[in-house]
């Protein structure tokens, strides 16, 4: 990595983390005084949390992605912009207004477009010791899939205070680690601004949150990971650092076996203790969840399954970084 390169990565680091540090509690405020709060049921006493956070995610992450394009002017870094921000859009609408299962999937492949337009993407599908792929027809089916897929596990996963921001950080860096190892720096450099804007969010969200990623949070936080994954050529990659909500996705999918809003599951995977910790709850037909699983050993805190996951996460980290590796090995 040259001086050259050093400089625009400190600064969009910078840039993103500090934007979104000191916007997001005016952010809010401006919440609160427009009275879009929504209650958080796994607290005592359910206090009213501000939704959505996604505004000053978003412009911490646009902010660093246009000074970094100042350095680099590559039609990657456009679709990076392009589709995170569609994505942004996807979020706020169904933020302000909850509309069916599919909404979020069939707007999410729309924000992928932007990709194949711009010709941001190369065909070959790289494995780690295998080598490459070359798919160009089914590569654009990946594309259009890829979007929704990382953007709906990211949201699917943002349950409990601080989980969605936590793990988006590990993953995230675990994925700019990876970018690294297989000397993409431009995307690498990319990458850190998703990072850095998860890490200052966490701030506002860990437990007890003070606000809510909302659909526009996390649909931002995933839309960008999975781009960043498309233009990085580093699919499988980020497949393994995003493990712990795949498998999360995968459990909640095939238990209700149809695509369905979160908000309109009319029972719930968890329940709680006279102590206000959570407990899986015996209730046959709630989705099957990761948490629920955490919780077949006995109840936990919030913070306690919060942290589980982040161990999970941290794991599939050091296996995507792993994964890196392998990728320049042959056999």
């Amino acid at each position: 990595m040259m001086l050259d390169q050093i400089i625009p990565a400190v600064l969009v680091s910078a840039i993103a983390f500090f934007s979104v540090y000191i916007i997001t509690p005016f952010l809010i405020k401006a919440l609160e005084k427009r009275n879009l709060t929504v209650k958080d049921y796994n607290r005592v006493g359910g206090a009213m949390v501000a939704r959505p956070g996604g505004p000053s995610l978003l412009v911490g992450i646009v902010a660093a992605e246009i000074t970094l394009y100042t350095f680099f002017p590559t039609i990657e870094i456009v679709a990076i912009l392009v589709t995170t921000s569609l994505a942004f859009v996807v979020g706020i609408i169904d933020d302000r207004k909850t509309l069916g299962g599919w909404f979020k999937p069939i707007a999410l492949a729309g924000c992928a477009i932007p990709i194949i337009l711009l010709g941001a993407y190369d065909s070959n599908l790289a494995f780690p010791l295998f080598g490459a792929v070359k798919i160009p027809t089914l590569y654009l089916v990946i594309i259009i899939f890829m979007i929704p897929i990382t953007g709906n596990t990211i949201n699917s996963i943002d349950v409990l205070n601080g989980v969605a921001s936590g793990f988006m950080t590990i993953a995230s860096f675990a994925l700019t680690i990876s970018l690294f190892v297989i000397q993409n720096y431009e995307i690498a450099i990319a990458s850190l601004p998703l990072g850095f804007a998860s890490l200052a969010f966490y701030k506002y969200h860990k437990f007890p949150s003070r606000i809510f990623p909302g659909d526009s949070g996390a649909l931002t936080f995933g839309a960008m990971y999975g781009v960043i994954a498309i233009v990085g050529h580093v699919e499988i990659i980020a497949a393994v650092a995003l493990l712990p909500a795949v498998i999360n996705s995968f459990l909640f999918l095939s238990s209700v076996k149809r695509i369905i809003e979160h908000r309109q599951i009319k029972s719930n995977p968890v329940t709680h203790t006279d102590d206000f910790k959570l407990m899986a709850t015996t209730d046959r037909d709630a989705p099957v969840t990761l948490v629920r699983l955490i919780l077949a050993g006995g109840p936990m805190t919030e913070k306690q399954i919060g942290f589980v996951i982040f161990r999970l996460g941290l794991f599939s980290a050091a296996l995507a970084i792993i994964t890196a590796f392998m990728m320049g090995i042959k056999i």
